[in-house]
């Protein structure tokens, strides 16, 4: 599963999208170094039901922002990203 596709999971099953994710991480304070992880993971899994997984994808928005590694853009396979810029409002909103 691509990064992207991770972040459109999260959004169907917290029924908000990264962005408002992320604005919510912050209004806790869970963007302020040194970000714990754990927080954050135990957060999104009382609040949202998220698995480890999916979380972990959050931690790394909140601590790095929407820019993954070009290593995973334009590889082969199903984890293949297609941007180093995460979309982060909604894939209903994302340029095709």
């Amino acid at each position: 599963m691509s990064f992207q596709a991770y972040l459109d999971t999260i959004e169907n099953k917290a029924g908000l999208t990264p962005r408002e994710l992320l604005a919510l991480a912050h209004d806790r304070g869970l963007d302020e170094p040194p970000v714990q992880a754990g927080a954050i993971i135990d957060w999104l899994k009382e609040e949202y039901g998220l698995g480890r997984g999916h979380a972990m994808a959050m931690v790394h928005i909140v601590k790095n922002g929407p820019t993954i590694s070009e290593k995973h853009v334009g590889t082969d396979g199903t984890h293949r990203d297609e941007s180093t810029e995460l979309w982060l409002d909604g894939k209903s909103s994302r340029p095709k």
